[in-house]
């Protein structure tokens, strides 16, 4: 699929590829029981809806992933590296903590005429990133052709005697390749964020706030991705309607105009429950977490990756995505799908 630029009138930004990755090594809620000496797969299975995830193996890592993704998204948009104009990875689990990841999968890439950065948005990450390619597509007439990667190792992070997140957090990267278009594409988009619950959850060890020490390590609990407070369902429950209606509403559409809703996967029960809010079908909203498990700042563009590939998509079709995670960070994106 490919979307040419125009300099007439207001640039467009079409997804015109789409790719993702999951690791090979599957873990099955089974395993887990019995690593935790306790049947958790009641739970995980029927209200998550996890019933299996991908983890990487020792030798694999975040840039790793984002690599294989964004060949795929390359493939599929039929677009060379070397044409890229600008490389964005959303993560918060970096290959390092300096430099940026999306500078080492630039130069795997090859993409060498692409700027680089990382956002860091939590889970929120991917539609964050792709608010920002959206507008510097819009902004800029030397952008346009922007990669967009969703990228996940949080294995590398877990306390796998932790029950809370070991049973929960998987690793995969998406990916999409964002160009300029005469028509359809990104309509609408807002981000959300509230800083009080910060402290929540989150991997906190590492940083200048708490760098790595001997006694760190020793102790293994703030070196792991910890729920610390638990955050109340109506973050969800009542924030991803009110965004997506905030959202809809600026793309002058309606809850009855969506024709496939994507989001978070972490939770399937929360999808329904805010599905049936909007009094939106369950049957419009694809998950992917019962075989991939959540992969936080990729789930989405895994999601609509797998949304595309299964024909669930046509031509001019309306899609919202919202994303929400640590930090608390929300995001909401509404495009239009181009099927060339």
């Amino acid at each position: 699929m490919t979307a040419n630029g125009s300099s007439a009138g207001v640039r467009h930004a079409a997804i015109t590829g789409t790719g993702s990755y999951a690791p090979a090594r599957v873990v099955t809620n089974a395993e887990l029981s019995a690593a935790l000496g306790t049947d958790v797969d009641d739970f995980v299975s029927n209200t998550l809806g996890i019933r299996e995830r991908r983890w990487c193996a020792d030798d694999e890592s975040t840039a790793d992933l984002a690599e294989r993704a964004a060949r795929r998204a390359l493939n599929d948009a039929g677009v060379a590296a070397e044409d890229v104009d600008l490389l964005i990875v959303a993560t918060d689990t970096p290959e390092y903590v300096s430099p940026a990841t999306s500078a080492v999968v630039q130069g795997r890439l090859g993409a060498w005429r692409a700027g680089t950065f990382d956002v860091n948005s939590g889970c929120a990450g991917f539609v964050t990133a792709l608010d920002v390619a959206w507008k510097y597509v819009r902004a800029d007439e030397r952008y346009s052709r922007v990669l967009v990667v969703g990228a996940y190792a949080m294995s590398k992070f877990l306390d796998r005697a932790d029950k809370k997140t070991s049973t929960i957090f998987a690793d995969g990267a998406g990916a999409v390749m964002l160009e300029a278009s005469r028509a359809h594409g990104i309509v609408a988009s807002e981000l959300y964020a509230d800083g009080r619950l910060a402290p929540g959850m989150g991997v906190f060890a590492g940083g200048t706030a708490e760098p790595i020490t001997e006694a760190v390590l020793r102790e293994g609990y703030r070196n792991r991705l910890r729920f610390v407070q638990k955050y109340p369902a109506s973050v969800n429950e009542e924030g991803w309607p009110r965004i997506a209606r905030s959202v809809l509403a600026r793309a002058g559409a309606s809850v009855d105009d969506v024709g496939l809703w994507l989001w978070t996967q972490v939770n399937r029960s929360t999808i329904e429950t805010v599905m049936r809010t909007l009094d939106a079908p369950m049957e419009r909203a694809h998950t992917v977490m019962h075989k991939w498990g959540y992969t936080g700042s990729a789930c989405l563009p895994m999601a609509l990756d797998d949304a595309a590939r299964a024909g669930r998509l046509g031509d001019g079709d309306l899609v919202l995505l919202t994303g929400s995670g640590a930090g608390l960070s929300m995001g909401c994106v509404a495009l239009r799908w181009r099927d060339a």
